[in-house]
């Protein structure tokens, strides 16, 4: 199907297919009432200024409980056969996990479900069992604002993901990447810094408030700390990279536990913030 087959699909069909990448009814709503789009940009655009401007803390919340909790793979085939379609492979990462991850996957969604009153909602697709694991346990440390605004953009992710399943003929060459990425390079050891959390945070009230965050994978990398379709506004930003827990892996002691980097987004192009790092020093610049 492409976007054009998509325009063209009944309302009532046309909303079905809608609720299989999103749980939020008034995000179904409001993109039928979007219809028809120019292009896989346009809809994937609306997609995100919908979901962002015009939805609510009820319809994100709402949107939450047509997900699985991570881990629970056997509730994704049963629970929720109707967007199994789409979310089989979303998981996969869990079903090659060892018993004791997923224990402590299911203990972790629990107390974070208790803590915030909605289930864990992370972008799994390329993750492993201890990625998520290590995401979990990280995040059910923010607050619950931060945590909602955090949950929400996961969502976004998913959601465009759900939509290039379901138009599978479309044309998405044309897709921007997400507004800000970054990587980390340890040149103590000429080697990517693997496995740093990093978050990006928003100037709130006077506080910084954190509004994505990720785990770096294997290439030092973070290529989706937002999804396609989401800008930033123009104002200041900030990464904070926790080094700490890096180094504490490594057995090697660090003068500078986190690093924190300020930088201003101008406009709707690329961002690229990257962390040269080592024990006793880092430096920063735009990258691209």
């Amino acid at each position: 199907m492409t976007v054009k087959d998509f325009n063209n699909l009944p309302k009532e069909e046309a909303a079905k297919q809608l609720l299989t990448c999103c749980g939020s009814s008034k995000w179904v709503q409001l993109m039928l009432a979007a219809f028809p789009f120019a292009n896989e940009v346009d809809l994937v655009t609306k997609a995100a200024e919908i979901w962002y401007e015009e939805c609510t803390e009820r319809d994100w919340l709402e949107s939450f409980t047509h997900h699985p909790k991570i881990g629970d793979v056997k509730s994704l085939a049963e629970k929720f056969a109707s967007t199994q379609h789409l979310a089989g492979n979303e998981q996969a990462g869990v079903n090659v996990a060892t018993q004791t991850v997923l224990e402590q996957l299911a203990q972790a969604n629990e107390d974070y479900a208790t803590k915030f009153g909605f289930i864990f909602i992370v972008c799994a697709t390329g993750k492993s069992a201890d990625e998520m694991l290590r995401l979990l346990l990280d995040r059910i440390t923010n607050t619950f604002q931060e945590e909602l605004a955090i949950a929400m953009g996961e969502q976004q992710k998913i959601t465009v993901i759900r939509l290039k399943k379901l138009l599978p003929n479309a044309d998405w060459s044309n897709l921007k990447p997400s507004h800000i990425t970054t990587h980390v390079l340890d040149t103590a050891v000429g080697k990517p810094g693997q496995n740093i959390t990093i978050k990006l945070q928003s100037l709130i009230d006077g506080n910084w408030q954190t509004i994505t965050q990720g785990v770096t994978n294997t290439d030092g990398r973070i290529g989706d700390l937002l999804a396609s379709g989401r800008w930033l506004k123009p104002a200041n930003y900030r990464m904070l990279f926790d080094t700490a827990t890096y180094y504490q892996q490594l057995k090697t002691k660090t003068f500078y536990p986190e690093v924190p980097i300020t930088f201003t987004v101008f406009d709707t192009t690329h961002y690229h913030v990257p962390l040269l790092i080592n024990p006793f020093g880092y430096s920063t610049y735009r990258g691209s």
